[in-house]
């Protein structure tokens, strides 16, 4: 599962994109929002998590022109905005969830596996299959027939990554480009009141 972030505070972002490695999905970072919207635009995401307060082009513009688009890939707005009227703008301006700042890392994580469940549009299947090797990527299983393989996510990374590319040739350098070390230990985020 492939997931962009854009957020432009290096703390609460190095903080998801690490949370999300270690849960083994592939991450995009990009800190303001025309590299944001450039790579909504023309990279496959199973979700993207989106902060509002963003250099170049602020979050609202770039979820509208995904949807403009016609990119349905489900989105969460990050705000430290806490309004009603913040939140409603923010869901009709086309994402699907709107999280305020600061948050837990663990419910983050629970509103990104919840949309990719209910995504139809999602870049990716819920289930990859080569053979009798099946891996389930929202409950982070893998069985080969009946019997369950139990991984470390940087293996369950790797894996997904060979099965995603079954019967084509992978360099190590593709791999380590989708393969990552984890080392996140604080599921805490204190994001600040800023955006």
């Amino acid at each position: 599962m492939r997931i962009l972030v854009v957020e432009d505070d290096k703390k609460v972002a190095s903080l998801i994109v690490k949370g999300l490695r270690q849960e083994g999905f592939a991450v995009d970072h990009t800190a303001d929002g025309e590299d944001g919207l450039h790579l909504a635009l023309n990279e496959p995401y199973d979700a993207c998590i989106i902060d509002i307060m963003l250099p170049k082009l602020d979050g609202l513009s770039l979820i509208k022109g995904m949807r403009h688009q016609k990119i349905s890939t489900p989105v969460i707005i990050l705000s430290a905005k806490r309004s009603v009227d913040d939140r409603v703008k923010g869901l009709q301006t086309g994402s699907d969830d709107y999280l305020v700042k600061p948050f837990a890392f663990s419910e983050l994580l629970a509103r990104v596996q919840a949309l990719i469940r209910r995504g139809t549009g999602s870049a990716s299947p819920a289930q990859l299959v080569v053979e009798d090797l099946c891996m389930d990527l929202l409950r982070r299983e893998v069985f080969r027939g009946d019997q369950k393989i139990v991984l470390q996510p940087r293996e369950f990374a790797l894996l997904e990554y060979l099965m995603r590319n079954a019967g084509k040739v992978v360099s190590k350098t593709m791999i380590m480009e989708h393969v990552w070390e984890y080392n996140c230990a604080n599921y805490q985020i204190v994001g600040p009141r800023k955006g």
